[in-house]
């Protein structure tokens, strides 16, 4: 058996058909989906990548102290007979301390221009998404590939054919800049100026979704469809202006940045065209992958096994999610989220009603004092007990944290 994980970053979930968008075309992800179990509710526990890829191969939150003897996802495959390969175009990836533990190590460097490609060959994406395959059309073996695209962060160079596809005549001109943006709107922004780069956004994921239909088509036509869990997520979301960010600014955790795609292929169907609301890490798929393979799963401060989740077997899932960051300032700033809420704490506390409010646009601290205290309560106490225990260890949260108020 052998598995292919693949990440792509700055990717936010809210353009794909498969998490409720109608209005860019993904046809390549929307049939994936149908084959696939998909998970709703997943956040990374950091926007930072060196702390996010050690929850990815590790299954140590981000929140949880260097532990330098931990071993390491590969480390466990290996010891279980399974090869490893890492190919990634992002070089805070390719250098991270646990990219070593890998057994090959191939740096994805496709030939393009940061401008405006003229077709879908010379864009980035289609470059990086072809030397994927050739890799896969030797792939034997147990064998895990992973595979991170620094992809929509990097350069916006779908061709024209893309960007005018959802414009419509009043509509102001695609962004044109192959440089994604990075900036905070004013308070007054003109709408334009944002609804042209949510255009050229579009344009790049759509783009996405006919890279990805060239290696879906690929590998359900080859062994791999039969033998091979296929696993597609985000190592980030990318704002579009629903904060006034555009971008990744500040890294602020608001749900445009954190929460993100994971799609779950089966060769033998299981869990196919269903879906689960559980509170999902990025720790979770260290702990699938071992338990893919059979391999004895460490006891993780944080990751759990989704294969019980797919099967739809009963047990206790958690009930709390935390994330972690620093402001541009080196300020902390911590999240915390529940079936009912999404708390943000920086400067001060956000408080958002889940899921109902899925982008955060209204914050309710105010009127909820009660429920604010409630959480930073429970964040600090996640907090306390990762270095000392596990989460699942937690005594579980009260009714109105799980269910919202009345």
């Amino acid at each position: 058996m052998n598995a292919i994980c693949i990440v792509v970053d700055r990717l936010h979930v809210g353009f794909l058909g498969p998490y409720g968008n109608s209005w860019v075309g993904t046809p390549a992800l929307d049939r994936l989906a149908a084959e696939a179990f998909v998970l709703d509710q997943v956040l990374v526990d950091t926007p930072q990548l060196e702390l996010l890829y050690r929850s990815y191969w590790c299954g140590r939150h981000a929140l949880c102290p260097q532990q330098d003897d931990w071993p390491s996802l590969p480390e466990l495959l290996r010891q279980a007979g399974v090869a490893s390969l890492l190919m990634t175009d992002e070089k805070l990836v390719r250098d991270h301390p646990l990219a070593g533990h890998f057994d090959e190590l191939v740096a994805i460097d496709p030939c393009w221009q940061p401008a405006a490609a003229a077709d879908i060959e010379q864009t980035h994406l289609a470059g990086c998404f072809a030397q994927i395959i050739d890799y896969l059309e030797e792939l034997s073996g147990p064998t895990l590939l992973w595979c991170h695209l620094s992809a929509l962060g990097t350069v916006w160079d779908s061709p024209a054919e893309f960007r005018l596809r959802y414009r419509e005549e009043d509509d102001p001109e695609p962004f044109a800049d192959a440089e994604p943006p990075n900036r905070l709107l004013p308070t007054d922004y003109d709408p334009d100026e944002l609804w042209s780069v949510v255009q050229a956004y579009a344009a790049q994921v759509a783009l996405l979704d006919a890279c990805m239909g060239g290696l879906l088509e690929y590998f359900r036509s080859s062994r791999l469809s039969h033998d091979t869990l296929l696993i597609v997520t985000a190592a980030r979301g990318f704002p579009l202006g629903e904060h006034r960010r555009i971008g990744p600014c500040d890294e602020a955790l608001y749900s445009e940045l954190v929460q993100v795609p994971l799609v779950l292929r089966f060769p033998d169907g299981l869990g196919a065209a269903a879906r689960a609301q559980n509170l999902v890490e990025p720790s979770d798929i260290w702990a699938t992958l071992l338990d893919w393979w059979g391999t004895p799963v460490p006891l993780s401060p944080s990751g759990l096994s989704l294969l019980p989740v797919v099967r739809g077997e009963p047990g206790i899932w958690r009930d709390r999610l935390a994330v972690m960051s620093h402001t541009a300032a080196g300020h902390p700033e911590r999240a915390i989220r529940t079936p009912a809420w999404l708390l943000r704490s920086a400067e001060g506390e956000e408080l958002f009603v889940k899921p109902d409010d899925r982008w955060d646009a209204n914050n309710v601290a105010p009127r909820c004092p009660e429920v604010v205290e409630c959480l930073l309560d429970a964040l600090a106490q996640f907090e306390q007990t990762l270095p000392a225990g596990r989460v699942a260890d937690l005594p579980p949260l009260g009714e109105v944290l799980l269910k919202g108020l009345d």
